[in-house]
């Protein structure tokens, strides 16, 4: 609930004056908007300047990242068919935590119709949400198959190479016969960019199948090739990687990577990974958001440890009582 209640016409009123920023207070506003409130936007949305429009959408994104209290679902939804490509992308962004499946028929028509190649592969980054939901069951089985199949047919088509290894990524989650062979041939390519799009997609299928593939890509010279094995690692919990990881935050110049690293080593866990970010911690005392990704971090390592805990007594649970079987 918002703490100021702002009429919505000052709102409006604010977003067609260029002059003025946009308060943090006001994007509340947007949060689960009403029909009329949404109507009203909308009616005004044509007279707002093209690049305020993304600064609001911009803004928005930011604070959903931020506060998980926050939904711009409605607001999203009713800006999927703008006119301008850059804010059906950030619309599509608004909707990355929506689970409501009768978003599936929108994305893939943009997947495969829209005539922006940086929107068609923002919809099929989008599809990948439901190809994962389609695995835990949470979707019918139907649509999780047509998505499936849209993207495997961009995948091998002729459409623009971002737009396939978007699909590719997007493919990772599933569990189709047919996809680690297309993942393994896209890593084979002599090319970056479809090496890192495979690594990705290896990352997102959790499989231990392609462990080797990501230690061998952790110290690739390729920023982009690495970048996505080191988050591919985490992904996979790969203990081996460990070491890997703790040695290259010792030389890693590039502060994306370092970061995915930390974050990789808290989803590994370690007696090591704590020491080493303590020992972090007290380095970068001085730095407010480096400080607060660390303790970011140690939490998901506290959790990462518990999981493993929680993991070892199930297993024991499992175990059948020797004294069940003694004569």
């Amino acid at each position: 609930m918002n703490a100021e209640l702002i009429p919505f016409q000052k709102v409006l009123d604010l977003l067609l004056d260029e002059s003025r920023d946009i308060p943090r207070r006001y994007l509340n506003e947007f949060s689960d908007i009403q029909p009329e409130p949404l109507q009203a936007l909308l009616e005004t949305w044509p007279r707002i300047e093209p690049g305020r429009k993304l600064l609001l959408l911009d803004r928005l994104n930011a604070l959903a990242n931020e506060d998980t209290l926050v939904s711009f679902d409605d607001l999203g939804r009713a800006l999927l068919t703008d006119t301008e490509p850059q804010v059906r992308i950030r619309a599509m962004r608004l909707l990355v935590e929506c689970e409501d499946f009768r978003l599936v028929p929108i994305y893939m028509d943009m997947l495969t119709s829209d005539g922006n190649v940086a929107v068609r592969a923002e919809a099929a980054s989008m599809l990948g949400i439901f190809v994962q939901l389609g695995e835990f069951d949470d979707i019918p089985s139907d649509v999780h198959r047509q998505i499936e199949d849209v993207l495997l047919e961009v995948l091998n088509g002729e459409d623009d190479p971002v737009v396939r290894r978007r699909a590719l990524e997007a493919l990772g989650f599933s569990s189709r016969a047919e996809v680690p062979v297309l993942i393994e041939s896209s890593f084979n390519r002599q090319d970056p960019d479809w090496q890192a799009s495979a690594i990705f997609a290896m990352g997102r299928s959790t499989d231990q199948r392609w462990a080797d593939h990501v230690l061998r890509s952790v110290v690739s010279e390729n920023p982009r090739v690495r970048l996505a094995a080191v988050q591919a690692a985490g992904e996979l919990e790969s203990k081996l990687a460990r070491p890997l990881l703790l040695r290259l935050l010792e030389d890693e110049y590039d502060e994306a990577i370092a970061g995915a690293a930390i974050w990789s080593l808290s989803q590994i866990g370690g007696e090591d990974v704590r020491i080493y970010f303590h020992n972090l911690l007290d380095k970068l005392a001085e730095d407010d958001d480096q400080v607060a990704f660390l303790q970011e971090a140690l939490d998901n390592l506290a959790f990462t440890e518990d999981m493993a805990i929680f993991d070892l007594l199930a297993l024991d649970a499992d175990e059948p009582d020797e004294l069940e079987f003694e004569e």
